[in-house]
């Protein structure tokens, strides 16, 4: 049953939380997407079975949570994250980022390290509104942006075009977690597609190659993409919880 959080700032988080023992799991989305995505519902339904601490949520203008979309960005998304994590769970967590939600795990490993038992993400993004997107605009584009306010962008997962907003661009640049020093004092897994057009493979790379880790490793996975939810992808992300924080 979904539940709801206010956080801090005044938004109304929508959420659904197991019981069991820990170290917990939290499932963090990526950009657009919400907590009924195929990797939310089947870690739950395996953190059930293994009796294990579970919570999936939506951010502010993602899935049931309040907000429109248009006015958020990493920073709000990032807040979101952080109340509910440190709200909602007891002791440490184990931190399963997709795409965007890599990113923002990053960022609350990074604020509470001590909340955290080990990371894994899958097809991590960080800092993708700089490097995947503000870079990649033509002069055109970031003009637009700049001037507009707003610039639209087709998209492989929406008939409508995705509308990215100066504010998300701007923001993200105080978020950023690949040009400073990273210490994450616990596992790290990636696991990453070699068909992902989105985040490709030279993102998940540089991650590891950044992060001061004790355990860090990448795991590569032929032809899969960046939904990263085949069978074969559900289940390496299981059999990595499972090994990660046995």
């Amino acid at each position: 049953m979904t539940d709801y959080l206010t956080t801090p700032q005044g938004r109304r988080i929508a959420y659904n939380r197991s019981a069991g023992q820990g170290p917990g799991l939290v499932f963090l989305g990526g950009f657009k997407s919400d907590m009924g995505g195929t990797k939310a519902l089947h870690l739950e339904a395996w953190a059930q079975a293994q009796n294990r601490a579970f919570l999936r949520f939506d951010y502010s203008g993602h899935g049931e949570s309040s907000g429109d979309f248009l006015d958020g960005c990493i920073g709000d998304w990032f807040a979101d994250a952080l109340a509910a994590i440190t709200m909602l769970t007891i002791g440490p967590q184990v931190l399963v980022g997709s795409s965007m939600g890599g990113w923002i795990s990053l960022l609350v490993a990074r604020t509470i390290p001590e909340r955290v038992a080990g990371f894994i993400g899958i097809a991590p993004a960080p800092d993708f509104t700089e490097d995947s997107m503000w870079d990649r605009f033509t002069e055109a584009q970031q003009h637009e942006l700049s001037t507009k306010g707003f610039v639209a962008k087709p998209s492989d997962y929406s008939p409508e075009p995705y509308i990215l907003t100066r504010k998300l661009i701007e923001d993200g640049r105080n978020h950023l977690v690949l040009r400073s020093p990273l210490t994450l004092p616990f596992p790290v897994r990636i696991l990453q597609g070699t068909a992902d057009t989105d985040v490709p493979s030279s993102v998940a790379l540089r991650l590891l190659e950044h992060v001061k880790s004790p355990d860090a490793q990448l795991l590569l996975v032929k032809d899969a993409d960046h939904r990263f939810s085949t069978p074969v992808c559900l289940d390496l992300m299981t059999r990595t919880v499972a090994e990660t924080t046995l």
